[in-house]
């Protein structure tokens, strides 16, 4: 009954706190980019409730629990593609006054086409992501009550659509604020009665023998796979649209950069905590499961305080699904709203729905996978077509339309059909299951290599304007270059 009220209890949260966002939502700016005035604190702790989803408060600690150390490159490479986004990335973006990434493409490619094609990627990628957090809800709520997983999954879909619907991005800022240091806590305090549970219990550690302190064990190409993975959460960030609108909302570039260095931060401190939770459910014999983290605290601690610890933690994942999800909707609307439906707010509300109603029907006739397994696709499908347009596009004035076309649809092309063979043809064996699984390794390089070679071979489709853009994207604000915002009718 507790974990109930705590869902409850979450859902009201997010509500109460999006309706107070509905009062200071009133223009097109507001519903897209929160109209660019979020300080970095702020924006950093919404980014580090969107960013951590089911597959970090719920999936990193299943996969430990199964996989063993090798696993801990998830967080690792997690937390350090925000790092090659504030190297790279995160200042200039803001700097291009876009929108979506959508906008940022046409602004740089001075094109249509590759404006559609990022709009169709941008919606796949964010419909991908969506499906695992609407799949984890159910599985959650299934397990505190035993009810159809369709129910969570719907519960959560409806409470996403009705704050995105009322205040868009400005209303989802205080939301995934006010969720990151809920998943925190919801965290953190469990572990401490249960570090103190185990200290009781005499310290044990893992059976003489086990194999989970090894490293690349229970996969048939182990050293492919762990690059591979490396390589999609390293460059894979840059390319998720979620992420990438959060740092439209803040008012300049050195904003930006600041509110990166406080994710890492943020970002740092909660993944300390999923490789406790994995360790400590092999260590107790716990079986398996994306559930672990919600069955841990019954299982160590007991009695009442187990049950209210085991409250906290449910609460804390319907925060993880209620923050990833509407950040993802917030980007998949907003680029459905402007391509597809012509912009505005009447517009971006019906793309609201259409964000959320797809993924939701995709997660109950899709064969279910740990949701990390899913979330990690996402992250290939992101590194192997946004993450080259945006190094590129930002960092390479000699990239054409033509190499923008080619090396999207060849690395984002062939990402996309190894996520439809894992997630529907699948499951496979041998080379086949971790070129599948895992293939970064292979079309990251091949969507760099695409865009490079077609644009060296078609050197008169650069951008009339490029000097332009390379100009507004380089130079300091303090410099008072106009940055009215970027959108498509503006050229």
């Amino acid at each position: 009954m507790s974990s109930i009220v705590a869902i409850v209890s979450v859902m009201l949260a997010a509500v109460l706190i999006g309706a107070f966002g509905i009062r200071m939502s009133r223009t097109t700016s507001d519903f897209y980019v929160a109209s660019r005035t979020v300080s970095p604190l702020w924006n950093a702790s919404a980014i580090g409730g969107e960013y951590l989803s089911a597959a970090s408060f719920l999936g990193i600690a299943g996969l430990i629990l199964t996989y063993g150390a090798d696993m801990l490159w998830l967080p690792v490479g997690w937390t350090g593609g925000y790092l090659v986004l504030l190297v790279l990335v995160s200042a200039p973006l803001r700097r291009s006054g876009a929108y979506t990434l959508p906008d940022f493409a046409e602004a740089r490619l001075e094109s249509m086409a590759v404006r559609r094609l990022s709009s169709v990627l941008v919606v796949l990628i964010g419909w991908l992501y969506l499906m695992p957090q609407f799949q984890s809800a159910g599985l959650v709520f299934r397990t505190i009550t035993g009810a159809p997983s369709w129910a969570g999954s719907l519960l959560v879909a409806v409470v996403v659509a009705v704050n995105v619907l009322s205040g868009g991005m400005r209303s989802i800022t205080f939301v995934q604020a006010f969720q990151y240091w809920l998943k925190l806590t919801a965290l953190a305090v469990p572990l401490v009665f249960m570090l103190l549970a185990w200290w009781s219990d005499g310290l044990p550690s893992l059976a003489p023998g086990d194999p989970w302190s090894l490293p690349l064990h229970g996969r048939e190409h182990p050293v492919y796979e762990t690059y591979s993975l490396i390589l999609a959460t390293f460059l894979g960030t840059m390319g998720l649209p979620h992420v990438l609108v959060r740092f439209y909302t803040n008012p300049d570039g050195r904003a930006a950069r600041r509110t990166t260095l406080v994710v890492l931060t943020l970002l740092g401190a909660f993944y300390l905590m999923p490789a406790v939770y994995g360790f400590l459910g092999r260590v107790y014999g716990l079986p398996a499961t994306d559930t672990v983290v919600i069955t841990l605290p019954g299982r160590l601690v007991g009695g009442v305080v187990g049950e209210l610890l085991t409250a906290l933690v449910t609460a804390g994942a319907f925060a993880a699904f209620l923050s990833t999800s509407s950040g993802l909707t917030v980007s998949v609307a907003g680029v459905i709203a402007q391509d597809i439906l012509g912009g505005g707010v009447r517009s971006f509300r019906f793309a609201t729905l259409l964000a959320v109603v797809v993924p939701f029907g995709l997660a109950g006739a899709a064969r279910s996978l740990p949701v990390a397994t899913v979330v990690g696709l996402a992250f290939a499908v992101a590194a192997s077509s946004f993450c080259p347009l945006l190094v590129l596009g930002i960092w390479w004035r000699r990239l054409t339309t033509a190499g923008a076309l080619s090396g999207l649809v060849a690395g984002g092309g062939l990402a996309c059909g190894a996520v439809l063979a894992t997630i529907i043809a699948g499951p496979h064996t041998g080379w086949a299951e971790a070129l599948l699984a895992q293939p970064a390794a292979w079309t990251v390089p091949v969507s760099f290599t695409v865009m490079v070679v077609v644009s060296l071979l078609t050197p008169s489709r650069v951008p009339p304007g490029v000097a332009r853009t390379m100009v507004r994207l380089h130079t300091p604000e303090t410099l008072n270059v106009d940055r009215g915002d970027w959108h498509p009718r503006a050229m």
